[in-house]
Formats: structure tokens, sequence, C-alpha cells
């Protein structure tokens, strides 16, 4: 096995950080708060004024908490609130019977993102994507985290309500979650040590009603639409309007619609958005792997259009994305309540206490994979690595919990990148290297600007 090359990473400090120095070096990413010893330990632990934090990394622990035990550890509280001025009590926020109600009551929804049913509507949009591009002055370089974010939040609003995203609500969406993950990041800081919050969470609450207010005319429209004149459409909002809960058959109201949406929306779109962008970056830091890419699409596709039977022996960007998602999951942390005291390891946790597991973490430790930081999507099929991709990756998280969306997104992360790679070449700017910064999603610090060249030009 060789790694290709190192993908940027924040450098682990030596110790664990003092009480003001992890205050400070938390206020704008998690992950910079990490030390060396946070990559190999089993389990650690941090004490603030206001919360209990053990961070579990052993993989018996992991299946513990996510699968086998997972009723006993259901989000934690300091999350839900965190995420509640942008989703409200929706099925990714909510717990045990409320959640498996909300859960019953959304399913038949997530029959409009069958793989084969949503693939046109990707595919268009990634088509669109590329008209947009080639409109741009490509002699400078591009934001390509805009733009994925643009396409993500467009694939998704075409699965949501059956229209198309505009250039301008796409923007209004992208910096207002920029805004709101600031913010938020900044309120739950302050909350951590039991500190005023200062109006961070006011200015969280006021970047969410911007994102809301981009679609929430659309949604009472449709809701409208259906309780006064009987109209139905076929899509995610109306499989959202039908639905009934499954003891008492009431359906969710206009607020609750709301929440869902919102849910389905930011969870279908930022993710993707995030390790798409990472994709791209990686895959421009290597001309080599790059071209096998490009060849690849040509031979799978035969040089026609993509479509959708096209997809499947697309093994290496398969591959590819996989690697992309082990070094930048989207969701670095995913947090959990103790609801009983109980034991783990030598540590006894009572309840209340926040039960960290980190994708991050499990997924760059060396006792999981070798040469954890190096990107090498060749890992995925080496023999020897086989268990660790089975049970030490987990950017979609784990057990009945896992996302629901994951081949969604599998499926239009290929479909972007070859629609792309067919018609572009894709380069590093000098000198403009992202940093990764973990808030409630993993995004570059600073966005991430590539050089975007036509392929005919290339070749005239």
């Amino acid at each position: 096995m060789s790694i290709r090359f190192t993908p940027p990473f924040p450098a682990p400090h030596a110790s664990k950080s003092s009480f003001l120095l992890r205050f400070w070096r938390g206020w704008n990413s998690w992950i910079h708060v990490l030390f060396e010893r946070s990559y190999t330990m089993k389990m650690g632990e941090i004490h603030t004024p206001a919360l209990d934090f053990y961070l579990a990394n052993e993989l018996p622990l992991v299946r513990r908490i996510m699968e086998t035990e997972w009723k006993q550890f259901p989000k934690h509280e300091f999350q839900r609130d965190l995420l509640l001025p942008l989703i409200g009590n929706s099925v990714f926020s909510a717990n045990g019977q409320d959640w498996e109600d909300q859960r019953q009551m959304v399913n038949p929804a997530f029959g409009h993102t069958a793989l084969k049913t949503v693939f046109p509507m990707m595919s268009d949009a990634v088509d669109d994507l590329i008209a947009h591009i080639r409109t741009m002055d490509l002699s400078k370089p591009v934001p390509i985290d805009v733009l994925i974010t643009h396409l993500a939040a467009d694939i998704i609003y075409r699965t949501l309500f059956s229209v198309v995203l505009d250039t301008a609500g796409s923007r209004e969406i992208y910096d207002a979650f920029h805004a709101y993950q600031k913010h938020s990041q900044r309120a739950s800081t302050l909350r951590i040590y039991g500190l005023p919050m200062l109006g961070f969470r006011r200015r969280a609450e006021a970047d969410a009603r911007r994102i809301h207010a981009v679609f929430a005319p659309i949604v009472h429209a449709r809701y409208a639409a259906t309780h006064e004149r009987g109209e139905r459409g076929h899509d995610i909002v109306q499989s959202l309007i039908d639905a009934r809960h499954p003891q008492t058959g009431a359906a969710f109201t206009e607020a609750e619609v709301m929440e869902q949406v919102a849910t389905i929306f930011l969870a279908g779109h930022e993710t993707s958005a995030s390790s798409v962008t990472w994709a791209f970056y990686l895959i421009a830091r290597d001309p080599a792997l790059q071209a096998a890419l490009r060849d690849e699409v040509e031979t799978a596709s035969g040089g026609a259009p993509l479509a959708y039977e096209h997809l499947r022996p697309m093994t290496r960007i398969n591959n590819v994305f996989r690697e992309t998602l082990r070094l930048y999951p989207p969701l670095a942390f995913l947090t959990r309540e103790v609801t009983c005291p109980v034991q783990m390891r030598d540590k006894h946790l009572e309840p209340g206490a926040m039960l960290v597991v980190s994708p991050w973490l499990v997924q760059r430790n060396r006792d999981n994979f070798p040469e954890p930081h190096g990107f090498d999507p060749d890992r995925f099929d080496d023999p020897d690595q086989a268990s660790a991709c089975r049970h030490a990756y987990l950017p979609f998280g784990k057990g009945p919990r896992i996302c629901v969306g994951a081949g969604f997104a599998v499926q239009e992360a290929k479909l972007a990148i070859a629609g792309l790679l067919r018609t572009f070449t894709i380069e590093t700017v000098p000198g403009k290297v992202p940093e990764p910064v973990s808030r409630l999603t993993l995004r570059a610090k600073d966005g991430v600007l590539l050089k975007l060249t036509p392929i005919e030009k290339r070749r005239a």
C-alpha cells in the first residue's frame, strides 16, 4: 500500500489543551482542539462547567453506542438545542417513541428518492451546473464549494418540490448556513463553558429564518393547495403533507411539514456539498488519478450522455468518494446522551453526560487504517483493510439511525464527478490550500478555489 499524498488537516497538539486554550481553539472549529492521543486513545474525557464529555473511539464502544444499545443513547439534548432553530423537532432530532412515529410517517417520502427515479433530476441539475460554469470567466479560479453547494441544493430542491432552485436562492442558503454555523458554534462554545451566549444564539436564529424564507412560500402554497383545493403533486413535500401518525392518524401541521422539509433539505444538500467539494479538491491534487477517472467515465459511457446504468461500473470514482468521506466526513462528531448510570472501560458515566462518537477520529486512527491521514482510494480494494472498511467506516453513522440518504448521496457524487471530469480539467491554485474546520459540518474555512479548463479548449 502506498498513499498518493497527505491532504490538509489540523496538526494535532502535542498534549491536551488547557481550559482556556480549549475554549479558544474550539471557538471556530472542534477538530482544532484535538491532540495527538485523541487519534489513538480508546476513550477520552473532558469536563467543562456545563457538560461532561466522553469520547468513545474503541470500535466495540462505537458498536455498543450506535448499534446494539442505541436506545439507551439517544441524540443529546445539547445537539437538539443547537439544531432547533433550523429543523425543530423533526425526524433527525427527535428521540424515543416520537422518533419512531415520525420515522414511520416520513418513510413514504423517501420513496421519491429511489435512485433510478431521481437520476434524471440529478443529471439535469449537473448539466445545468456545467452550462453555468461555461458562462463564467474561467481564466480565474472558481469557488468550487459555492458551485457544488448550488448543485446539491438544486438536486434536493427538485426532489422535494419538483422545481429548480435559482442562483439567488442558492447563494442565500449558502451564505446564511455559513453564518449559522459560525454563530451556533460560538453560542454552543459559550454554553459549554457556562457563559452567556452574548447574542450569538439570536444571530443563529436569524440565519435560520433566512434559510427558511427561501422555501417557506413553496411549503405554504403546497399545503394550502392540498387542504383547500385538493390539488396534489408527486414529490417529497406531497408525501409529507399526506403523512399520517401511525396511532392517531393525525397529519403534520404546516409548521411540522416545514420542520421535516428543512431537515431533508439541509441534511440532503449540506453534507453532500461538503463531501463532493472535498472530492474535487483531492482529484485536483492528483492529475494522474484524474486522467484515470476520466478514462473510466468514457469507458463506462462509451462517450454517450451519462445514463443510470453507467454509474455502477465507475468503481474508481466510487472509491475516491469513499476515501473522501473517510478523510473528510461531513459530520465529524456524532453526539449521544447517557440516560442512566453506565460503565465504559474504566469510566463511570452519569445521566446527562455527552457521549461523542467521532467519524473523524475513528477513520483516522492508525489502529484501524494504515497511514490514516493519507489519501489512498485503493485501500477499499485491499483485502487487509476490508474489516476496517466495514467496521471503522461510519461517515453516514451506524445502526438504526444511519443516514437514509446514503445511496442518494453516493449517486449524486458519482454523477457530479463524472459530469465535470468529462467536461473540465481541474487544477489546484498555488498557495490556496483549504483548511478544514468542523462546526455542524466539515467545511473549508475560506472555501475551495480550483482552476477549471474546458477540455475542448485544451485540445484546440
